[in-house]
């Protein structure tokens, strides 16, 4: 093992040795190089008549550029869009995404956490917490109302084995118990991954403040009969949150709660902030052991550095200037209302009756979906149907599910698109409207 390697993890072994029997085989190995990204950087604060190190070509101070695809960007310097981020991302949009974070998540006032480390969107953050803690057949807990790319980042590339818990309770709240349950099922192997996604992909749905309270007591409880967890919030859909939920990310409230438990964040402006095909993520850690960030942000870059060596930077610069605009917030609030409408139609829509012989609506309160469950019909066969018969698109779920994004149907249109939807059940069941 390399002795940088083996340098980190003693310092966290030191701080918190809970923290290092989390890591997977190859987070224990990993590092930051100091190859020659760290020698430019030392060349770029010293080499005062020639910074001959890193791999991009000048002219006359400047990144050489070609000036076709400047005329496209004439708003921005070209150094902050043609050389190399660092492999961490910008410094100034790390701070104020952190900042950003503080304002919109009061419970990480008085924490202690890292500042965000930028990714190349949502699923490469995803996929290097699995290359930091996950080995083959560790638990991957979480419930199964699920994202499927999940299967994907953990499973197929890591070898984590799902354990999944029902998402809801019979009443329709948060299953909590049911993911107590789960994570103590493995209480023999020492440690979980326990996976969070609030908004929820597919359901739409965000704990409540007492189910909210209720998830960190039980994973304390957890915590205290001697297992390790990373919990991650998956916070794609983040600020999305409607009506009856937490207003912020479940980060905040398990951010310095236990020494065996590691909270990770991982959001982006991709959803929240209507950039999805900018590809800027963030992961951020929380510990109140500062060597256990520091060493954690190091094996990070490690991996960056293997991999995509820096996400992009005019993408990040689009982000940063978006960010500090004066309009953002407002802007920012338009879309969101818009979305709120749309999701408040769908439940006057549903609320009204029309369809109850063929679904029930599981609860939703945020983000862009919800999730209908189908009484009779088989989803896959309906999906199939309407897309032939109506043109119209669903995504079908398991053996009873249909998700539908009302993030993409005007809301004037959202009545004609639940009404084919019913329609393409009645035409299943052998029935007419």
């Amino acid at each position: 093992m390399n002795e940088i390697a083996q340098d980190l993890n003693i310092k966290i072994q030191r701080e918190n040795p809970h923290v290092y029997e989390l890591l997977s085989t190859l987070g224990k190995e990993l590092y930051y190089p100091k190859g020659i990204l760290t020698q430019t950087a030392e060349a770029k604060q010293k080499a005062h008549r020639f910074n001959a190190t890193i791999g991009i070509a000048t002219e006359q101070d400047h990144p050489m550029f070609l000036p076709l695809i400047q005329e496209t960007l004439s708003n921005y310097d070209p150094k902050d869009l043609y050389p190399y981020a660092p492999p961490a991302g910008k410094p100034e949009l790390r701070q104020l995404w952190r900042d950003k974070m503080l304002q919109e998540n009061p419970s990480l006032i008085n924490k202690s956490f890292s500042n965000p480390i930028v990714t190349n969107a949502l699923t490469h953050g995803l996929s290097i917490i699995a290359d930091l803690f996950i080995d083959e057949n560790d638990p991957l807990v979480l419930p199964d109302k699920l994202w499927g790319n999940y299967n994907f980042i953990f499973g197929v590339r890591r070898g984590a084995k799902n354990i999944t818990f029902p998402f809801f309770t019979e009443e329709g709240a948060f299953n909590t118990q049911g993911m107590k349950e789960a994570l103590l099922s493995k209480k023999e192997h020492g440690k979980a991954i326990l996976l969070l996604n609030f908004p929820n992909n597919p359901t739409g749905y965000t704990p409540t403040e007492q189910e909210a309270a209720d998830i960190v007591a039980a994973l304390k409880e957890v915590a205290d009969q001697g297992m390790n967890l990373v919990v991650i919030s998956d916070d794609a859909y983040f600020g999305l949150f409607y009506e009856d939920s937490i207003k912020e990310s479940l980060f905040g409230r398990v951010t310095n709660i236990h020494p065996r438990i590691l909270p990770i964040k991982v959001d982006g402006a991709t959803k929240e902030d209507y950039m999805w095909g900018f590809r800027v993520g963030f992961i951020t850690f929380g510990s109140e052991y500062p060597a256990v960030l520091d060493s954690l942000e190091k094996k990070t870059q490690g991996i960056l550095r293997g991999t995509i060596s820096s996400a992009s930077h005019p993408a990040q610069t689009f982000v940063l200037k978006t960010i500090r605009s004066a309009e953002f917030q407002a802007q920012k609030k338009e879309k969101y209302e818009v979305l709120r409408q749309r999701a408040i139609k769908v439940k006057q829509i549903l609320d009204q009756g029309d369809y109850k012989d063929a679904w029930d609506s599981y609860p939703f309160n945020s983000g862009y979906f919800m999730c209908l469950k189908l009484k009779g019909v088989d989803p896959e066969t309906l999906r199939l149907h309407l897309l032939e018969n109506y043109g119209v698109g669903i995504i079908s779920l398991g053996e009873t599910d249909i998700r539908v994004a009302f993030s993409c149907v005007e809301e004037e249109e959202l009545k004609d698109l639940y009404d084919l939807i019913y329609q393409g059940f009645k035409d299943l069941v052998g029935k007419t409207i």
